[in-house]
């Protein structure tokens, strides 16, 4: 998976805007981001709750992991080169769906 192919399925969602958080390429919902671009090109950051982040690190340790900056967040890396696009999609959309707006929410088909 590349980081185009991230970005294409979270700018094909109703107010998903293409952003930076601190200096790197990002998406934001509403002012928020969503996911980012790690400081090397292999990975990127995705919000998510605290206890998904602890079962998508258990599920599947080659592709979802935390360093010690963010143990605690509700965030996980995302290895690019391991991860199923179909799934990292489906969480793309999940942490929009918690920055979105309800007509944001309404206007996804």
């Amino acid at each position: 998976m590349t980081w185009g192919e991230v970005i294409a399925s979270a700018l094909a969602l109703p107010g998903a805007e293409r952003s930076t958080s601190y200096g790197r390429d990002a998406i934001a919902v509403r002012g928020k981001m969503i996911i980012v671009i790690g400081r090397t090109d292999d990975h990127f950051v995705l919000t998510t709750t605290r206890d998904e982040a602890e079962m998508l690190m258990a599920t599947d340790p080659d592709c979802f992991y935390q360093t010690p900056h963010y143990a605690g967040w509700p965030g996980v890396l995302v290895r690019l080169a391991t991860a199923d696009p179909e799934r990292v999609a489906a969480l793309v959309e999940r942490a929009w769906s918690r920055r979105a707006s309800k007509a944001q929410l309404a206007a996804r088909p």
